[in-house]
């Protein structure tokens, strides 16, 4: 069949309602047919008509999802008329529809296409934006590729949506009764748009999909496979990786219209690489707009960039300025989707979603412009409808529904990096940082164990929020794996907390100089490679944005302010540090950095201390550190007795400090100390 996914089991039980909705998952689900939520789906019962409301992912929509319209209302607006110029029409159009819903107590906005729905004679309509129909249906020869499919397919030329396609829909269903003597088209496809296709069963709909996209393949295969766009020509691959984590966080910085930079998420699919690294592919991308799928989410141009590999940071970041200023005032907007030459596509948006959406969208456009220049050339919108949806009503109220899902809390729309973050500290700062609207790299030397706390996140949320990467904080070239595919997911960072620590306890005069290196290499080489590998995205982003600072904040420790009996490692570590702290904060603050250190008391309930076989109370309590301590519990209570406030520090005490030097714009360099009293500063 056409679709990947596993067609639904359908009952005699279920309602038609409960049967929609499986449709709707199943076909919503498939990234073939539907991409960002788009797409629409109906049945009729009765003299009613369930339409999917706005708002809602087909892939995911409740029964609560449809809007009940009455479908009398309705046709007796399609019987109507309404004013002949166009936004009045469009006003007119919109209160009809609204007033034909059986509930507007509930507040749901129906598809625009309700009266779409209701026209197409069967009781169940699926309408899709296929990539593979959308390869006929932008394509200059489309209506001649319809007419080869056996009359057994409606189209629909490039007309207004809503009420104008509409009444089109209908003299086209009349001249296909005429013609054919029967009732049903396999499938209806309209031009620079997509495909509805309907039936009286879910077998039906599942049946003329697959007919139509079995038969567009062999079209599509009997052309060939030659290039789309011309040679291919690109960047060598290591001048490639320079261009990537300089582009990406100046873009960051250039786009951004707010407080917060924009995410920008960087594609080098093989589908992608044919277009910007094609002889055609600057003219073919520049022309306009293919779809209003690509318009409302992507813009309807592209910006298209051809940087040199050798060029200066302050140099490109001019450049790049130039190119989106130029674009902005030709185009009215600001770019979306930025094409290198040669390189590989930015993808832009307000945060993780929104980015990784554009660069889904406009891929699909990619593969969609590729497929119909193989079947005879492009076809792209009319400029005078691509105008019309750039300042369509209903397209900016679907904007706006998705703008209202977006994270809210004292960091939201930060990136930040935790290391050390697959347990303990590490772990529950992330999570928190999460909850206050961050999206958050969890990365640990324990690959595995970060990328699970990662989807354990995402799952919980129903969201991508977090990734886990694997980084070795003490090997440079891990760290610098992890930087850069940071930068490759979202264009940078904001926030690095450098979290990662070990500890092994002893006396001076017995401790292996093995474990004195391992502690003093992760502690404090680890900090220095973390920041080294960082700062120069992070001053790239300041770069582009001067008034915009970034944040490294070391989770030190209370040792880093006062000795520590038998730990001199770990003292030892950690009071370098804050040295670190101190001097990368003097020499980063012309590259708008802030970097400050938390010092936090004992975290006696995590696994540092609490392990029962490696935890510092079982350590300390086998090295003899506390005197007359006979258990692990003798060993916390004199240790809890140390802190005024009688009780151990929590990741709620660290996570307010952080969010403090986060929101604090002028401090920088600081140990700021988180121990109950037990230190306090002098």
């Amino acid at each position: 069949m056409a679709s990947s996914m596993k067609w639904p089991t359908f009952s005699a039980s279920d309602t038609p309602l409960e049967v929609l909705v499986k449709l709707s998952r199943f076909y919503g689900s498939d990234p073939e047919f539907v991409l960002a939520g788009g797409g629409n789906t109906s049945v009729k019962v009765g003299d009613r008509l369930f339409v999917k409301g706005s708002g809602h992912a087909l892939a995911t929509i409740p029964p609560e999802g449809f809007v009940e319209m009455d479908r009398k209302q309705l046709e007796a607006l399609l019987n109507s008329t309404l004013s002949e110029e166009r936004l009045q029409r469009e006003a007119e159009f919109k209160a009809a529809t609204l007033a034909a819903r059986i509930h507007p107590e509930k507040n749901q906005r129906p598809s625009v296409e309700a009266l779409l729905h209701h026209l197409m004679p069967g009781q169940y309509v699926v309408h899709t934006h296929s990539t593979l129909v959308n390869m006929v249906t932008c394509c200059a020869k489309g209506p001649e590729l319809a007419k080869q499919l056996a009359g057994d397919v409606v189209w629909i030329p490039e007309v207004d949506p809503g009420y104008i396609l509409s009444r089109t829909l209908r003299q086209s269903l009349e001249d296909y009764r005429k013609t054919t003597g029967r009732d049903c088209p396999r499938a209806v496809l309209m031009q620079n748009h997509g495909l509805v296709i309907c039936a009286d069963t879910p077998e039906g709909i599942r049946s003329h999909t697959d007919w139509l996209v079995q038969t567009l393949r062999k079209q599509l295969a009997a052309v060939g496979n030659a290039s789309s766009f011309g040679p291919v020509t690109t960047i060598d691959p290591a001048a490639a990786r320079n261009l990537i984590q300089a582009i990406a966080p100046a873009l960051r910085g250039l786009l951004a219209t707010g407080e917060n930079l924009k995410v920008v998420t960087f594609s080098d699919a093989p589908e992608v690489m044919e277009l910007v690294g094609g002889a055609d592919g600057k003219t073919v991308a520049t022309i306009g707009p293919l779809t209003p799928d690509q318009i409302v989410y992507c813009k309807s141009f592209p910006l298209w960039i051809e940087p040199a590999a050798d060029a200066a940071a302050p140099t490109l970041v001019e450049q790049l300025r130039q190119a989106i200023q130029e674009h902005t005032q030709k185009t009215g907007s600001a770019p979306h989707v930025i094409l290198a030459k040669g390189l590989g596509m930015f993808a832009a948006g307000d945060d993780f979603a929104g980015a990784d959406t554009v660069r889904l969208v406009y891929t699909d456009v990619i593969k969609v412009m590729a497929g119909a220049r193989q079947l005879g050339g492009i076809r792209y919108m009319d400029d005078g409808m691509r105008k019309f949806i750039e300042d369509w009503e209903v397209e900016s109220y679907r904007k706006t529904i998705g703008a209202a899902g977006r994270a809210a809390g004292r960091v939201a729309g930060k990136v930040a990096i935790v290391t050390g973050a697959a347990q303990g500290f590490g772990l529950e700062i992330s999570q928190d940082l999460i909850s206050q609207g961050a999206t958050v790299v969890l990365t640990d030397v324990n690959a595995q164990g970060a990328q699970a706390a990662a989807a354990r996140i995402n799952a919980q949320l129903g969201k991508p929020r977090a990734i886990g990467l694997p980084i070795n904080v003490a090997d440079s070239a891990s760290v610098a794996e992890a930087i850069y595919q940071v930068v490759r997911c979202f264009g940078g960072l904001d926030v690095l907390i450098s979290n990662a620590g070990v500890l092994k306890a002893g006396s001076v005069k017995t401790m292996p100089e093995k474990d004195f290196d391992f502690v003093t290499t992760v502690n404090y080489k680890g900090y220095f490679v973390c920041v080294q590998r960082a700062a120069p995205i992070l001053a790239m982003q300041h770069l582009a944005r001067k008034e915009y600072f970034s944040d490294i904040i070391q989770i030190n420790s209370k040792s880093g302010l006062a000795g520590s009996n038998r730990n001199g490692a770990y003292a030892g570590s950690k009071f370098g540090g804050i040295g670190l702290t101190q001097s990368f904060a003097l020499e980063l603050v012309e590259d708008g950095i802030k970097v400050n250190a938390i010092c936090p008391g004992n975290f006696f309930d995590g696994p540092l201390w609490s392990d029962p076989q490696n935890g510092l109370f079982a350590q300390y309590l086998r090295s003899g550190k506390v005197p007359g301590a006979k258990t692990i519990a003798d060993v916390k209570r004199f240790y809890e007795a140390k802190v005024p406030m009688n009780r151990g520090c929590t990741t709620a005490d660290v996570v307010k400090a952080i969010y403090y030097l986060i929101e604090q714009k002028y401090e920088t360099g600081q140990a700021l100390p988180v121990t109950g009293g037990q230190v306090m500063l002098s």
